[in-house]
């Protein structure tokens, strides 16, 4: 596989997914001609394209760019799994014997041949990856990040290294995505698993396949290297490490993380404050701004990581303090004295029941509504009964319609079939309209969140504006 590096010219198809704009933005700094296509503008490509990124929005031969459609051995297409069969670009591309590459195949020739951090696991895995690439920025140690979100510290999902002669050799933090088993293209020498629970069944069948993959995965840690794996993740995993590769194994207690653990953890309005137990000592009274206890455990993962790369106890106790989150993941959107409004990227039942979870552990006695908009028909089809367990957590429940991203409809599949096993004392079936024009009327809960990994974030900034008006709050 030629070096990416060699194209004068790159060209996106899905320009506008998370993973795929931090590529795009790469190749942009790097000096290379970015152009590309997605199916809608959305405020990630409206900031590319002021970026100076040339995106089209409607699938035609003619909207590739000219110097695309003419320069065919100098042109690299980056692919998103996400693009249908059925595209015409796509199509084309292939006929004229375009260089086509996934995503993570880019990914992993980038990363050939550099120290490379990678963080997996069905969830945790983009907060954990920014916690990381934030930790080391923060403290000076100069790194590579391609993220799969926003980070609010780095307001961006890409952290290129202070130029310098030795840039290229600095250590490259990743999300190492799970999903069509793109992390298989990584030669970390630093993971991170974070979790294994079933996911993307669509394409593992069954969940033994999808923890096959991750022992792959670990099979692939550099000799000498490290695996940090949290204490929920399936056995066999860990045991697939290649001889010689140090297994650290956490949790927020000593019985769950007997190497890496947490002590003296308590909750003080926002932020969550404990001491750090890790292979290299103890760090004492380190403050966590983004709460949660799951939020605590990726701390623990992303400071051992940033302890490891040489980081000492005070600076990181400063980075720790920093940091700020990533968008959509526990994002304080609306603030009163009274009311909160909360958004949250969960997709998955074990990722809802953490959020909510921390949510009730935050606002004791509180009514809580939770707006969910499923992701994808198979995930609801496979975990209806788990959504519809978490989600009854909450006192009020308003149920979206399934966002089907890269899926036609499923027969008998809808969000009906979550609906109907929650227990909370209220739920509802709406539209997006309906939940605007209750956000108008009702304002009986003291604490909402809008969850989902959709285009659910579609209804933040309306939420926001007319929860603002009602409530007389700040942004958060």
């Amino acid at each position: 596989m030629s070096s990416v590096a060699s194209f004068p010219y790159v060209y996106f198809l899905g320009v506008g997914g998370i993973g795929m704009s931090a590529l795009a933005r790469w190749f942009q700094a790097n000096g290379h001609h970015v152009s590309g296509y997605d199916k809608t503008s959305t405020p990630l490509t409206q900031a590319l394209e002021a970026e100076g990124i040339l995106i089209h929005y409607e699938d035609a031969v003619d909207n590739i760019p000219v110097e695309v459609r003419t320069n065919q051995a100098q042109t690299l297409v980056v692919l998103t799994p996400a693009i249908p069969a059925d595209h015409r670009e796509w199509a084309w591309l292939r006929e004229q014997g375009y260089d086509i590459r996934k995503r993570s195949q880019v990914l992993g020739v980038l990363t050939q041949g550099r120290p490379t951090i990678a963080v997996a696991g069905t969830h945790g895995k983009t907060t954990t990856s920014s916690m990381v690439a934030h930790l080391l920025h923060h403290a000076g140690v100069p790194c590579a990040a391609f993220l799969g979100g926003i980070s609010v510290n780095l307001g961006s999902n890409l952290l290129l290294p202070t130029a310098g002669p030795d840039a290229d050799k600095a250590p490259v933090v990743v999300e190492a995505d799970e999903y069509d088993r793109s992390f298989l293209t990584l030669r970390p020498t630093i993971a991170i698993v974070t979790s294994t629970d079933a996911d993307h069944l669509d394409i593992y069948g069954h969940k033994d396949a999808l923890v096959e993959s991750f022992r792959q995965f670990v099979s692939q840690i550099e000799p000498g290297g490290t695996l940090i794996i949290n204490h929920t993740a399936d056995a066999s995993v860990a045991a697939a490490t290649p001889v010689g590769v140090r297994v650290i194994r956490y949790g927020l207690t000593t019985e769950q993380g007997p190497e890496l653990h947490a002590s003296a953890i308590t909750a003080r309005g926002h932020q969550f404050h404990f001491n750090l137990h890790s292979p290299a000592g103890v760090v004492p009274d380190l403050e966590l701004a983004v709460p949660g206890y799951h939020n605590v455990e990726n701390m623990l993962a992303a400071a051992c990581v940033a302890l490891l790369q040489g980081v000492a106890p005070q600076p990181l106790q400063a980075a720790v303090a920093a940091y700020r989150g990533v968008k959509r993941r526990f994002e304080f959107i609306v603030t009163t004295p009274e009311k909160i409004y909360v958004d949250d990227y969960a997709h998955h039942p074990r990722e809802i029941e953490a959020f909510l979870r921390s949510l009730r552990a935050l606002y004791p006695g509180k009514r809580l509504r939770v707006i969910f908009q499923p992701h994808l028909f198979s995930r609801t089809r496979d975990f209806a009964a788990g959504f519809a367990e978490s989600l009854s957590i909450a006192d009020e429940v308003r149920l979206l319609d399934i966002y089907p991203a890269r899926e036609l409809p499923m027969t008998g599949v809808s969000s009906e079939i979550i609906f109907r096993g929650i227990t909370s004392p209220s739920k509802l079936l709406q539209t997006k309209e309906q939940v605007l024009r209750d956000a108008e009327i009702d304002t009986t809960f003291d604490v909402l969140a809008t969850v989902g990994a959709g285009d659910i974030d579609q209804l933040v900034p309306r939420l926001k504006n007319i929860l603002q008006n009602r409530w007389h709050g700040s942004e958060a």
